[in-house]
Protein backbone atom coordinates (compact mmCIF):
# COMPACT_ATOMS: atom_id res chain seq x y z
CA UNK A 1 0.00 0.00 0.00
CA UNK A 2 1.16 3.56 -0.74
CA UNK A 3 1.60 5.59 2.45
CA UNK A 4 0.93 8.96 0.85
CA UNK A 5 -2.36 10.51 2.01
CA UNK A 6 -4.87 10.67 -0.83
CA UNK A 7 -5.54 14.35 -0.01
CA UNK A 8 -1.92 15.11 -0.98
CA UNK A 9 -2.26 13.37 -4.36
CA UNK A 10 -5.45 14.82 -5.80
CA UNK A 11 -6.75 18.39 -6.13
CA UNK A 12 -9.88 17.64 -4.08
CA UNK A 13 -10.68 18.37 -0.47
CA UNK A 14 -12.98 17.31 2.34
CA UNK A 15 -16.07 15.34 1.42
CA UNK A 16 -15.26 15.39 -2.28
CA UNK A 17 -12.40 12.92 -1.78
CA UNK A 18 -13.84 9.55 -2.81
CA UNK A 19 -10.76 7.38 -2.32
CA UNK A 20 -9.68 5.94 1.02
CA UNK A 21 -6.24 4.65 0.05
CA UNK A 22 -3.89 3.91 -2.83
CA UNK A 23 -3.06 0.22 -2.71
CA UNK A 24 -0.70 -0.06 -5.69
CA UNK A 25 1.01 2.27 -8.13
CA UNK A 26 3.44 1.79 -11.03
CA UNK A 27 4.43 3.59 -14.24
CA UNK A 28 1.24 2.65 -16.07
CA UNK A 29 -1.44 2.02 -13.46
CA UNK A 30 -2.86 2.59 -10.02
CA UNK A 31 -5.19 0.67 -7.73
CA UNK A 32 -7.20 2.22 -4.91
CA UNK A 33 -10.01 1.38 -2.54
CA UNK A 34 -13.04 3.21 -1.25
CA UNK A 35 -15.69 2.08 1.23
CA UNK A 36 -19.12 3.55 0.58
CA UNK A 37 -20.43 5.32 3.68
CA UNK A 38 -23.73 6.91 4.56
CA UNK A 39 -23.81 10.68 4.65
CA UNK A 40 -21.45 11.26 1.74
CA UNK A 41 -21.95 14.47 -0.17
CA UNK A 42 -23.20 12.61 -3.25
CA UNK A 43 -25.22 9.95 -1.39
CA UNK A 44 -28.96 9.61 -1.70
CA UNK A 45 -31.24 9.93 1.34
CA UNK A 46 -31.13 6.15 1.88
CA UNK A 47 -27.30 6.22 2.03
CA UNK A 48 -26.74 4.60 -1.34
CA UNK A 49 -24.30 6.14 -3.78
CA UNK A 50 -25.71 6.41 -7.33
CA UNK A 51 -23.82 4.35 -9.91
CA UNK A 52 -23.00 7.44 -11.97
CA UNK A 53 -20.65 8.51 -9.14
CA UNK A 54 -18.43 5.69 -10.36
CA UNK A 55 -17.21 8.07 -13.07
CA UNK A 56 -16.00 10.52 -10.42
CA UNK A 57 -14.40 7.72 -8.39
CA UNK A 58 -12.47 6.53 -11.44
CA UNK A 59 -11.52 10.11 -12.37
CA UNK A 60 -10.13 10.61 -8.85
CA UNK A 61 -8.07 7.42 -9.25
CA UNK A 62 -6.64 8.90 -12.46
CA UNK A 63 -5.89 12.13 -10.56
CA UNK A 64 -4.16 10.06 -7.86
CA UNK A 65 -2.09 8.32 -10.56
CA UNK A 66 -1.00 11.75 -11.86
CA UNK A 67 -0.37 12.88 -8.27
CA UNK A 68 1.86 9.88 -7.56
CA UNK A 69 3.84 10.55 -10.73
CA UNK A 70 4.18 14.22 -9.82
CA UNK A 71 5.28 13.41 -6.29
CA UNK A 72 7.94 10.98 -7.52
CA UNK A 73 9.23 13.68 -9.88
CA UNK A 74 9.25 16.31 -7.12
CA UNK A 75 6.52 18.33 -8.85
CA UNK A 76 3.31 19.79 -7.44
CA UNK A 77 -0.06 18.08 -7.86
CA UNK A 78 -1.96 19.90 -10.58
CA UNK A 79 -5.53 20.19 -11.72
CA UNK A 80 -6.78 17.97 -14.53
CA UNK A 81 -10.07 17.72 -16.37
CA UNK A 82 -12.37 14.78 -17.05
CA UNK A 83 -13.44 15.23 -20.67
CA UNK A 84 -15.80 12.28 -20.79
CA UNK A 85 -16.19 8.62 -21.56
CA UNK A 86 -17.07 6.62 -24.63
CA UNK A 87 -18.43 3.79 -22.58
CA UNK A 88 -19.58 3.38 -18.98
CA UNK A 89 -20.83 -0.09 -18.21
CA UNK A 90 -22.17 -0.73 -14.72
CA UNK A 91 -24.20 -3.70 -13.54
CA UNK A 92 -25.78 -1.93 -10.54
CA UNK A 93 -27.86 1.21 -10.06
CA UNK A 94 -26.31 2.09 -6.68
CA UNK A 95 -23.32 1.32 -4.49
CA UNK A 96 -24.64 0.25 -1.08
CA UNK A 97 -23.20 1.60 2.19
CA UNK A 98 -20.49 -0.69 3.52
CA UNK A 99 -19.42 -1.86 0.07
CA UNK A 100 -15.64 -1.76 -0.36
CA UNK A 101 -14.92 -0.78 -3.94
CA UNK A 102 -11.64 -1.78 -5.59
CA UNK A 103 -10.70 0.76 -8.25
CA UNK A 104 -8.16 0.26 -11.01
CA UNK A 105 -6.93 2.62 -13.72
CA UNK A 106 -4.41 1.93 -16.50
CA UNK A 107 -3.01 4.59 -18.81
CA UNK A 108 -3.40 3.48 -22.41
CA UNK A 109 -2.48 6.83 -24.03
CA UNK A 110 -0.84 10.01 -22.78
CA UNK A 111 0.61 12.67 -25.06
CA UNK A 112 2.83 15.68 -24.45
CA UNK A 113 -0.13 18.07 -24.82
CA UNK A 114 -1.84 16.65 -21.74
CA UNK A 115 -4.43 14.40 -23.38
CA UNK A 116 -4.84 10.96 -21.85
CA UNK A 117 -7.00 7.86 -22.12
CA UNK A 118 -7.40 5.45 -19.22
CA UNK A 119 -8.97 2.01 -18.99
CA UNK A 120 -10.80 1.92 -15.66
CA UNK A 121 -12.71 -0.54 -13.53
CA UNK A 122 -14.46 -0.77 -10.18
CA UNK A 123 -15.08 -4.15 -8.56
CA UNK A 124 -16.76 -5.44 -5.42
CA UNK A 125 -18.91 -8.48 -4.65
CA UNK A 126 -21.82 -8.20 -7.09
CA UNK A 127 -20.41 -5.00 -8.63
CA UNK A 128 -18.68 -4.72 -12.01
CA UNK A 129 -17.97 -1.34 -13.60
CA UNK A 130 -15.83 -0.60 -16.66
CA UNK A 131 -15.11 2.59 -18.54
CA UNK A 132 -12.61 4.29 -20.78
CA UNK A 133 -12.09 7.87 -19.58
CA UNK A 134 -10.64 10.73 -21.58
CA UNK A 135 -8.77 13.30 -19.53
CA UNK A 136 -6.81 16.51 -20.11
CA UNK A 137 -4.09 18.07 -18.00
CA UNK A 138 -2.65 21.13 -19.70
CA UNK A 139 1.14 21.47 -19.44
CA UNK A 140 0.74 24.87 -17.71
CA UNK A 141 -2.55 24.66 -15.82
CA UNK A 142 -2.47 28.19 -14.33
CA UNK A 143 -1.87 29.77 -17.73
CA UNK A 144 -4.55 27.59 -19.31
CA UNK A 145 -7.14 28.62 -16.71
CA UNK A 146 -6.20 32.28 -17.08
CA UNK A 147 -6.54 32.13 -20.88
CA UNK A 148 -9.86 30.23 -20.60
CA UNK A 149 -11.31 33.01 -18.44
CA UNK A 150 -10.67 35.64 -21.11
Amino acid sequence: MIDWPVAELIPHAGEMILLDAITRFDDESLEARFTVREGLLLSQDDGQLPAWVGLEIMAQAIAAYAGCRARLAGLPVELGFLLGTRSYQCNVEHFAPGTELQIGVRCSLQDDNGMGVFECHIAAPGVAVEARLNVFRPPEVARYLQESAL
